[in-house]
């Protein structure tokens, strides 16, 4: 059963998709996919108390560089003003 019929936010219809993620951690940034409850109206997302705990597990690792067991994308670039 979901936890909310409407979104919190504006009371729009909220659907099942998949979606990206981006955490940040220290100077880390990972992606991932997970499963959330989308609002068509606000976009609002509502993610699982799991994936939640996930994602916080993922923002310690990335903080305290634990990167090796995630696989790399790329590099990430910052552009002087």
């Amino acid at each position: 059963m979901k936890a909310f019929e409407k979104c919190p936010v504006c009371g729009g219809e909220l659907v099942e998709k998949e979606v990206e993620k981006l955490l940040k951690g220290g100077v880390h940034t990972a992606v991932l996919k997970v499963r959330a409850e989308v609002c068509l109206r606000c976009g609002e997302r509502l993610y699982p108390v799991e994936t939640v705990k996930r994602f916080e597990q993922i923002r310690q690792k990335l903080e305290r560089q634990e990167v090796a067991d995630f696989q790399p994308l790329g590099q990430t670039f910052q552009v002087a003003h």
